[in-house]
């Protein structure tokens, strides 16, 4: 545990390297307003918080920078809470949007108000329930089936048969689909058992095994959707010294599945998940920053909001936005999944 005076140093060393991105030293401290100590005083305390691992003393220059350690603190002690009502909601203007829209306008707002690589996983697909059926008959042999789903989502088959469909036999499987399958999700085992209704003639059968894939197959062939942004302002904003490094950064946002582990990860907490530097599992986001959070349902998470960031990062910020952007896409989503 620190004393009073080094965690005033050490929060001091930390807001100024964040806001410089210069090693910060004694002297420069000495001159602060809330530092009522001289430099020599300061020289020992900076001493005594580099033996605790949370400063280090670059070789080129007498001052200190915060290390992952050093970061972790001040973000899990010296960082002011943030006062009731204080926080401004994002701008998300997600009223009467579909899903697929909202999660763009969340990372598009994300990236800008932080300025860092900001990412949000949308709901699985097997969450959604269906809420309407289209059956057309485009060609003789050729049915497309259209599927909308309660988030707004819309999917397209299309069917090729051997002989002529019979136009009776495809508005009957219109009728009978929205009659059985209409509320609900994807991944119910009563979807597939409404579409196998052994009390139906072997025709009718026939012919909702032929369009069965149109709504069994979207949860088995879709990948967990990823919205990114910003990923510019992460190369720019971080200098990446190790090249090597910085192609692990961008195949982690190519190979998706990756990604979509590392955010799992945010979705059984109660509130902001943050990694720093070498707290991250991954090896391509061992010297930046991760800060996200759960959106969904108010017994279940459906999706992670997150942003990417240099290790001098405005965390109070960081932290507030994916937070106020969570709280902003669990509303959208609650009147989505219930409406």
């Amino acid at each position: 545990m620190l004393t009073p005076r080094q965690e005033l140093i050490l929060r001091k060393v930390v807001e100024d390297y964040l806001e410089g991105g210069q090693p910060v030293g004694s002297k420069a401290l000495a001159t602060a307003a809330d530092v009522e100590w001289g430099p020599s005083t300061i020289r020992n305390e900076l001493a005594m918080l580099e033996e605790h691992g949370l400063l280090a003393h670059p070789h080129t220059s007498a001052g200190r920078v915060p290390t992952d350690a050093g970061y972790r603190y001040f973000v899990d002690r010296l960082l002011p809470a943030p006062r009731a009502g204080a926080e401004r909601p994002l701008a998300l203007s997600l009223v009467r949007r579909e899903v697929d829209e909202a999660m763009r306008v969340t990372t598009e707002t994300l990236s800008q108000v932080t300025n860092l690589l900001a990412i949000v996983s949308a709901p699985p697909i097997e969450t959604a329930t269906i809420r309407h059926v289209e059956v057309l008959l485009l060609q003789p042999q050729v049915l497309m089936v259209v599927v909308i789903t309660s988030t707004g989502g819309v999917t397209k088959r299309m069917l090729t048969f051997e002989t002529p469909i019979d136009a009776g036999l495809a508005d009957w499987g219109a009728s009978y689909l929205n009659e059985q399958l209409v509320g609900l999700g994807l991944g119910a085992r009563l979807l597939h058992q409404r579409l196998g209704d052994p009390r139906l003639g072997p025709r009718e059968r026939g012919f909702l095994a032929s369009v069965a894939p149109a709504f069994t197959e979207l949860t088995d062939t879709a990948d967990d959707a990823l919205y990114v942004e910003g990923a510019s302002r992460l190369v720019s904003s971080y200098r990446f010294e190790d090249h090597e490094q910085l192609n692990e950064v961008m195949e982690m946002l190519e190979r998706r599945v990756s990604l979509l582990g590392v955010l799992r990860s945010a979705l059984d907490q109660s509130d902001v998940y943050l990694r720093i530097g070498s707290e991250n599992e991954a090896p391509a986001l061992r010297s930046l920053s991760l800060v996200a959070a759960g959106y969904g349902l108010p017994a279940r998470n459906l999706g992670t909001v997150s942003v990417i960031g240099p290790l001098r990062m405005d965390y109070g910020r960081a932290i507030a936005s994916v937070r106020a952007a969570a709280i902003e896409l669990s509303r959208f989503v609650e009147n989505v999944y219930e409406g």
